[in-house]
């Protein structure tokens, strides 16, 4: 695993550096594959996106977009990742709806990981872990990234490609989630994260040497690239000497 991290400073700057890297990352993989394999997160790196991505050259029919978690209530709801991206994302960015792949909010928390996990096994092989082209990650004040926080069992599934989660401590209580095997078997891995309310723990993760590292620490790709990318806020806490 290779670890690059970038602090910009504005949020143009962020714009650019994110795009770049998403724009590199799928030329590489559509020289050599037929499909573009992303996983998406909510939160701030919707704005990025929109404001960045329709520059990117690329194939944009060969992409195919999924989410590293999802909160379990109507697309209609404000708290829907996949509501947010249809609202704001497919009319600045030319890909249509049949290429994301999402949930079924009208099941149960744990038949709608176990739907969401079949749905996954059409788009990569049997028997191994899912390998994504590219995870773009967020992570809270609390270091918790998808819907994996700290403390929880859930840092321990080794078996699923995609969990439930019925206690969340941040609302709404019922998600599904990429699993930490899923997240550190990526090709790529992209972290956004900007506002001096997640300095602290910023640090903690990138030069943290914890019994129990936080949630966002632990996704390491082992075979793959992992960059962080921070506002002066977020790297304040940051030796970068």
């Amino acid at each position: 695993m290779s670890t690059k991290i970038t602090v910009c400073k504005d949020e143009t700057e962020i714009v650019k550096e994110l795009c770049n890297l998403i724009e590199k990352q799928s030329n590489c993989c559509l020289e050599k594959t037929n499909e573009f394999k992303v996983g998406l997160s909510g939160g701030s790196l919707i704005k990025y996106l929109v404001n960045g991505l329709p520059s990117v050259k690329t194939d944009w029919t060969k992409w195919r977009f999924f989410f590293c978690d999802e909160r379990l209530v109507p697309f209609d709801d404000n708290e829907s990742t996949y509501g947010a991206y249809k609202r704001d994302f497919l009319s600045h960015v030319p890909v249509l709806e049949n290429q994301f792949v999402v949930i079924d909010p009208t099941l149960e928390v744990e038949a709608a990981a176990a739907d969401y996990q079949q749905k996954l096994e059409k788009h990569f092989t049997m028997g191994q872990w899912p390998k994504f082209d590219l995870l773009l990650l967020g992570v809270g004040p609390d270091g918790h990234t998808c819907s994996l926080f700290p403390g929880h069992p859930l840092l321990k599934e080794d078996k699923k490609w995609v969990a439930p989660i019925n206690d969340s401590p941040k609302p709404p209580p019922c998600r599904v989630t990429l699993t930490l095997p899923v997240l550190n078997n990526a090709h790529c891995v992209i972290f956004c994260s900007t506002g001096n309310s997640k300095a602290r723990t910023i640090k903690r993760i990138l030069e943290g040497n914890e019994a129990y590292p936080l949630p966002a620490a632990l996704v390491k790709p082992r075979e793959g690239k992992l960059h962080w990318i921070l506002d002066e806020g977020a790297a304040e806490c940051l030796d970068r000497n």
